[in-house]
């Protein structure tokens, strides 16, 4: 079934559910107003001093109490046919002393407003109007000043009104929480996409770097080769067949990276060759001078030359990991290097603080990170736990794109 199928159905049992029970509010009503009304007598006696109930009195009883029904559509017109009907049995002398139907329509009426719609001085007339009207149709029936039932109208409508405004103010407070917290929701995705967009920037850029780097090593190549073949014609096959192997390369890292933009271009508009494993000592050093952190490396394995894609992504997850090492660290961070058959394992454990807590989701440089190896086709995790930090990417060698 589609959603725009199932869409009405969910409609049509939501107003099911809700006439359901409004129909049980308006019974519950009706049989309390019966209750009180049969406790002083039945229909076949009449006892003294009251008016026993009979047809006339159930139907006003129902009068009373059955709009209930309709409260979602007309809470005050609801309000102003069950006081009208209860004035009507005081008046007819019938004992009743708590107007149970007018005194859920307060409620209805205070704890369904909408948030936007003040609180009328009208609605407040009509309320004390149609209030008085009972009280005077009840002094009147017994010829006496209608204390008791002054009594319980004022309890009644006063507890009620304020029990709905609560209940309203209620349910504000929770749609606003409920809204602060998406809207909070919606705030931290933002931030991530953000996040993962600038990494995917900064790949740009080290692409650009790495395929201007080949082109113009391509391009000395070729010059020295054109150079060099009167001299030494038997040395260009193999010069020709270096720059065809640095050609495909450089095509096939653009490939796994097309319809990404460079934003911006360099200062002085040189191309420096993109950084990568080759410069891993002059890294290590650089955090050891500006960070005071303590870095050990542990290889694993034959050490090979990656890829330039792969290369700078790697490159680029251990500077990010032993940046974090030293931000959130205790000064030391191991850094482990796994050349399998297919694969580049990479480790960073570094202890942590006691008080250092890592936020939900990650960071940036967490989101940059598994940005990198998810885009070569490889994994990334974290682990924090024992006082222990620790950073883990499978890179593939051949870094196809996912």
């Amino acid at each position: 079934m589609t959603s725009s199928a199932r869409q009405p159905n969910i409609l049509t049992t939501q107003r099911g559910s809700r006439a359901l029970l409004d129909a049980v509010i308006a019974a519950a009503a009706l049989a309390s107003t019966l209750i009180q009304l049969g406790a002083h007598g039945d229909i076949t006696m009449t006892p003294p001093g009251s008016r026993a109930l009979d047809m006339a009195g159930l139907l006003l009883a129902a009068l009373a109490t059955t709009p209930l029904i309709l409260w979602r559509r007309y809470p005050l017109g609801v309000f102003v046919a069950t006081t009208s009907a209860c004035a009507a049995l005081a008046g007819l002398d019938y004992p009743i002393d708590l107007i149970i139907g007018p005194t859920v329509a307060i409620y209805l009426l205070a704890a369904n407003r909408a948030p936007d719609t003040k609180w009328q001085t009208s609605t407040t007339a009509t309320i004390v109007g149609l209030l008085a009207a009972y009280l005077t149709a009840a002094a009147v029936a017994n010829g006496t000043f209608p204390g008791l039932a002054l009594l319980h109208t004022a309890l009644a409508a006063g507890g009620a009104w304020f029990a709905g405004e609560r209940t309203r103010l209620r349910r504000e407070q929770m749609a606003t929480v409920t809204e602060r917290a998406l809207r909070a929701e919606q705030s931290a995705e933002q931030e991530r996409q953000l996040a993962v967009a600038e990494e995917r920037a900064r790949i740009a850029r080290d692409l650009h770097d790495s395929a201007g780097h080949a082109i113009s090593l391509i391009a000395v190549r070729a010059g020295a080769a054109r150079l060099r073949h009167p001299q030494e014609p038997d040395r260009s096959p193999a010069a020709f067949a270096d720059i065809e192997e640095l050609a495909r390369q450089t095509v096939t890292d653009i490939d796994e990276f097309v319809g990404t933009l460079r934003e911006g271009e360099s200062p002085n508009g040189a191309v420096n060759p993109p950084a990568g494993l080759a410069s891993l000592d002059t890294l290590i050093t650089h955090h050891a001078t500006t960070t005071g952190l303590t870095i050990t490396v542990d290889t694993t394995g034959q050490p090979r030359r990656l890829g330039g894609v792969v290369d700078q992504a790697t490159y680029r997850i251990i500077s990010e990991a032993l940046t974090n090492a030293a931000r959130h660290g205790t000064g030391t961070a191991k850094l482990a290097l796994t050349f399998g058959d297919d694969v580049l394992d990479l480790t960073v454990t570094n202890p942590i603080r006691t008080a250092s807590q890592s936020r939900p989701g990650g960071g940036h440089g967490l989101i940059g990170m598994r940005e990198r190896a998810t885009l070569l086709g490889g994994h990334f995790d974290t682990a924090n736990g024992h006082g222990t930090f620790r950073i883990h990417a499978r890179i593939p060698y051949r870094g196809h794109r996912r």
